[in-house]
């Protein structure tokens, strides 16, 4: 790439050169991911990777993309880079996993005022970090410089990944019934959710300093601190509690908070019956409900509420999702059951 560069694009806004930079940082992040798929080096125009599909009678492909919101806001006003990858990756990973599918490999997109490399490193590193955490591959990505569409500071970030099921062991909720019960797996706080009403109820945009201020509440944690705390990713818990158990059932807790999100796991005809007592709510969202005051039924239709997934199985098989969730790491408690109406979701 040495002979690459226009003086005349550089002069419009848009260093290339800065991009291949960018590109060789961030090859040390990237070989971080790498597993048995990847069949080729970062840099090409497209990313490949060899289907693992060894004992599939009927491989599935199943995808997802998202980004992170306005929490990308958060990290630039921090200006602290090395942990938004983890929330893109973890927005999609976890939405895969709730069909069962194993992530292959993932994808990012990133577009920035200005591409300053050292930067656009750290992003990466975020997102390596995630790949690690749910098992997936990093084989490619862009990064697009934007001069005029946003500052030079200001960037945003999205992403795409893929995973593989075997189609017979895709869930399927039809096989849901009265009785069965409703798991929580905690979430390490409002994860990528939320964010514009955050921004909103701390008047962050005209007062960030706030953001700085150690908060009681918060166990002496500031706001900022707490806030940009990255997504927590189940992939590999998930993974292992349905080698033991007969999940019916997977929703991934983010917009929407609980009325939104819940009954996409849930059959017509059944609903999710949580008991509000149960739910072990975090401070950050106790503070968010008092310092805005926030109506109670829209905490829980917008964040997560210290939920960031719920998982559904049959009752004698309660105690074994929760030994094997634990045993991976996760906080997991019982909320609720399944009951007979049309609601999807009900908490009371």
């Amino acid at each position: 790439m040495k002979n690459s560069r226009s003086e005349s694009y550089a002069a419009a806004g848009v260093d290339i050169t800065a991009g291949y930079k960018a590109v060789e940082l961030m090859k040390k992040h990237i070989a971080r991911t790498k597993n048995e798929g990847c069949v080729d080096d970062v840099g090409g125009f497209g990313g490949c990777f060899g289907l693992p599909i060894a004992g599939m009678e009927e491989p599935v492909l199943v995808s997802g993309t998202d980004g992170c919101g306005t929490k990308v806001k958060m990290a630039i006003l921090m200006d602290k880079h090395d942990t938004i990858g983890i929330d893109a990756v973890a927005m999609c990973v976890n939405d895969i996993i709730c069909c069962g599918a194993k992530p292959l490999f993932f994808l990012d997109y990133i577009a920035c005022g200005k591409n300053i490399p050292e930067k656009i490193a750290d992003i990466i590193g975020g997102v390596a970090e995630g790949c690690v955490q749910s098992g997936a591959a990093l084989i490619g990505g862009e990064t697009a410089e934007h001069p005029g569409m946003m500052p030079v500071e200001e960037y945003d970030l999205a992403g795409f990944a893929v995973g593989i099921v075997d189609k017979k062991k895709i869930l399927d909720n039809t096989r849901m019934a009265e009785g069965d019960v409703v798991i929580a797996l905690a979430s390490s706080g409002v994860h990528s959710n939320g964010f514009s009403l955050c921004r909103k109820v701390f008047d962050i945009d005209n007062n960030p300093n706030s953001l700085y201020v150690a908060n009681e509440a918060l166990g002496g944690k500031s706001i900022a601190e707490t806030l940009l705390t990255p997504t927590k990713i189940y992939v590999k818990s998930v993974l292992a509690l349905l080698e033991k158990v007969d999940v019916k059932g997977i929703s991934h807790i983010t917009g929407g908070g609980f009325y939104e999100n819940i009954p996409r796991s849930i059959p017509k005809g059944l609903t999710a019956k949580v008991n509000k007592s149960a739910v072990k709510v975090l401070p950050i969202f106790e503070l968010i409900q008092k310092t805005g005051n926030i109506p109670e039924r829209d905490m829980y239709n917008t964040y997560n509420m210290g939920v960031g997934m719920s998982i559904v199985v049959p009752a004698d098989q309660v105690d074994t999702a929760l030994e094997v969730l634990r045993a991976n790491g996760e906080e997991a408690y019982v909320i609720g059951e399944i009951i007979k109406g049309d609601e999807g979701v009900i908490l009371c």
